[in-house]
């Protein structure tokens, strides 16, 4: 697999050289550009999977050179990255609106950078696999289009699919479509890998109550033929055909016996190996199942196996960027938030506050004499320590406060709808929890105590998150010299 084309597109060749170092350490080829002149050139030379762009190059404007950029159809889903550094609410917002994918502030920390480009250059590599089984779909309904004129009924079925819907809405959906147009009463959609002996049932036209039900598949031949060989099944007599010798029952879904007569098994596959089966039936008092009416369906559900097969992808690229967002959020050790998640929340606390003619109090906790548990017993005892420490929090708070890890032993509670009187009071019920927990320290008991510096707000000279946070780490340094397990305002 090739490395990613990367085009670097700054005035400075500090920043570029900077920039081509890191990123070419983490395997990706870096086209650098002076210019923006320089930086079309590239784009359209070498077809990047990502452009990293500055705001601002002395033949123009960054955000002159994205817009123009992305107007033009064959850099639509092109990635872009802008660095500037005016803050997020100024530069971010004019960028991100004008189609970039990111932004970042400069200077940017190296890892923060690395983990966004990666990020890009998944999404797009997702929406470049998005878009190309777009384009498999469409053209496979044209071709049924010009070879089944006389089945328009694929058209509505194809047209209705291509919702903004989700995979079990969609294989609901189809199920339904096909069963109106094939004029069948039994049309379902079964998961099993091949091999198996037991397969899900994610729809059924003849009873929705059957989703998710398991089925056993030797209740169905034509479904295990189809599983096995991976091509179409045609059964146009169930009476008559060798995968039902006489006296074999047939049974529906519910494995009741069925008045059935006729049946069609279509095997496809969909995102990450899993593998099913369209099967569709006729009763005893419908017509038997006949080549064109496999045909039609094949290429029925072809097309629209296409368009799950995007919103597979669509969903997984979802996924993938909550899960991102919740790695940036989260500090690795304690799961709680980070110090810049924390920052947020606090902003949007302190701005319904202000709104609301309300109070809230920022606790800053700090474990005391911490560093000697880590010289004594080892950072793996010190790390157990933070997260029993935070387990502890999770569990004294209230459903409404917001618990995150400060840095180091250091972690910070948001108590909303809370006055002084109840600030100090909550702080007090921590100390007091904190000393009384026994924490572990592999085998023996570890008994810790802690400080804790209680902020509040509305307050004088209090406007901003920074301005809370320089309270409640005063407040936290009187604690300390004051002599320890103390809460101070």
């Amino acid at each position: 697999m090739s490395a990613p084309r990367i085009v670097v597109a700054d005035p400075d060749p500090a920043v570029r050289r900077a920039l081509a170092a890191l990123l070419a350490e983490h395997g990706c080829e870096v086209l650098p550009a002076a210019d923006t002149a320089a930086a079309l050139a590239a784009l359209e030379q070498r077809d990047p999977q990502l452009l990293l762009l500055a705001a601002q190059f002395p033949d123009g404007d960054g955000y002159q050179f994205l817009e123009r950029t992305l107007a033009a159809e064959r850099f639509r889903d092109l990635p872009v990255i802008v660095l500037a550094d005016a803050p997020a609410e100024e530069g971010g917002v004019r960028a991100l609106g004008l189609g970039a994918a990111d932004y970042l502030r400069t200077p940017a920390r190296p890892r923060e950078l690395v983990a966004r480009v990666q990020a890009r250059l998944r999404g797009g590599a997702l929406l470049r696999g998005a878009r190309e089984a777009q384009l498999r779909a469409q053209a496979e309904l044209a071709h049924v289009r010009h070879d089944a004129e006389s089945r328009r009924t694929l058209v509505d079925i194809l047209h209705e699919v291509t919702g903004d819907l989700s995979v079990p809405e969609l294989f609901a959906l189809l199920v339904r479509r096909a069963a109106r147009a094939l004029g069948v009463s039994h049309c379902a959609v079964i998961l099993a890998p091949p091999g198996h002996h037991e397969g899900e049932v994610v729809a059924a036209v003849e009873d929705p109550a059957l989703q998710r039900e398991p089925v056993a598949l030797d209740r169905f031949p034509e479904v295990r033929a189809a599983l096995e060989s991976g091509l179409p099944v045609l059964v146009p007599d169930l009476g008559t055909h060798p995968l039902y010798p006489a006296g074999r029952a047939v049974r529906g879904l519910d494995g009741h016996p069925a008045p059935l007569r006729s049946a069609i098994a279509l095997p496809f596959s969909v995102d990450r190996g899993r593998h099913g089966v369209f099967l569709l039936r006729r009763t005893t008092g419908q017509p038997p199942f006949t080549e064109p009416d496999l045909e039609f369906a094949e290429a029925a559900i072809t097309a629209a196996v296409a368009v799950i097969q995007r919103a597979q992808v669509v969903e997984n690229a979802r996924a993938d960027n909550a899960r991102l967002e919740r790695l940036a959020q989260t500090d690795p050790l304690t799961q709680l938030l980070n110090r810049r998640a924390f920052t947020e929340r606090l902003q949007q606390e302190m701005e319904r506050a202000l709104r609301y003619d309300a109070s809230l109090a920022l606790l800053l906790v700090d474990l005391d004499h911490f560093k000697a548990v880590n010289d004594t017993h080892g950072h793996l005892v010190g790390d157990d320590a933070l997260r029993d420490l935070a387990r502890l929090l999770l569990e004294t708070v209230r459903t409404a406060d917001v618990v995150a890890r400060y840095g180091g032993e250091e972690f910070l509670v948001l108590l909303p709808e809370t006055d002084d009187a109840g600030a100090e009071g909550f702080a007090e019920r921590i100390r007091q929890a904190v000393e009384a927990h026994p924490f572990d320290s592999g085998g023996a008991t570890l008994r810790l105590t802690a400080s804790l510096g209680v902020a509040l707000f509305p307050a004088p000279r209090v406007h901003t998150a920074e301005d809370l946070f320089v309270r409640a780490d005063a407040a936290l340094y009187r604690a300390k010299a004051d002599g320890r397990n103390r809460v101070c305002t």
